[in-house]
């Protein structure tokens, strides 16, 4: 892999694997980790470490609103994370999660070109991009929080396919290249250095592991 941007061709099958399903079975395990959030934990840091649960959360609900907004047609790196009171993170999570939902319910976005900065293929692919990072930054919150989730094998599985997307290595001059081509500080994609661990290592901890984090921290 050069490092440089992934395009998915159309030439292997005929058949777009419809990701939405697994989105929202994604959004199932997310809005259990964001329930069991206590208010004591929010200034907590976590794996991510620019992040505490607070911004964790706040960031989790950018994600769900920049997929929304994929759905759409729009752009989702104009998206900005709206505050959210502390007693409201669980509500924020499930009607994002609803816009998200909704915004891909007509079946022609699947098809749509669409590109990102680091991907380019139908709504379909770059919808099943985003299981990676939903998934990793669940993670990150569940650990930071104590939590042990009942992680989907259909979705951990989904975001484990997503992982050609990052180069193993040199992602640190890959995150700064894209940053500076779209003009901003930081771009929401996990980009650390992939963790060493074995090939019969769990599922989430293999995806988390790819996505610069050590699970046996």
């Amino acid at each position: 892999h050069d490092g440089g941007m992934t395009t998915p061709t159309s030439s292997t099958t005929d058949q777009i694997i419809d990701p939405r399903p697994i989105l929202d079975r994604a959004l199932a395990t997310g809005a259990v980790v964001v329930a069991g959030v206590r208010p004591e934990q929010l200034t907590d840091p976590t794996p991510c470490t620019d992040m505490n649960v607070r911004a964790m959360l706040a960031h989790l609900i950018g994600v769900l609103d920049r997929v929304a907004a994929l759905g759409h047609g729009e752009d989702p790196f104009a998206v900005t994370e709206a505050p959210v009171p502390d007693d409201r993170w669980a509500d924020a999570w499930n009607e994002s999660g609803k816009r998200a939902a909704d915004a891909w319910s007509d079946d022609a976005a699947l098809e749509r070109p669409m590109a990102l900065p680091w991907l380019e293929g139908s709504g379909a692919e770059v919808l099943a991009s985003y299981f990676s990072e939903l998934t990793v930054h669940t993670w990150d919150l569940a650990t930071a929080t104590g939590q042990q989730p009942d992680w989907d094998d259909t979705v951990v599985a989904a975001a484990l396919d997503a992982r050609q997307i990052l180069p193993a290595e040199n992602r640190r001059a890959l995150h700064e290249e894209i940053s500076t081509e779209m003009g901003l500080d930081e771009v929401a994609v996990p980009f650390a250095e992939a963790v060493p661990i074995a090939d019969d290592a769990p599922a989430i901890d293999r995806l988390v592991a790819w996505n610069g984090r050590d699970p046996h921290r």
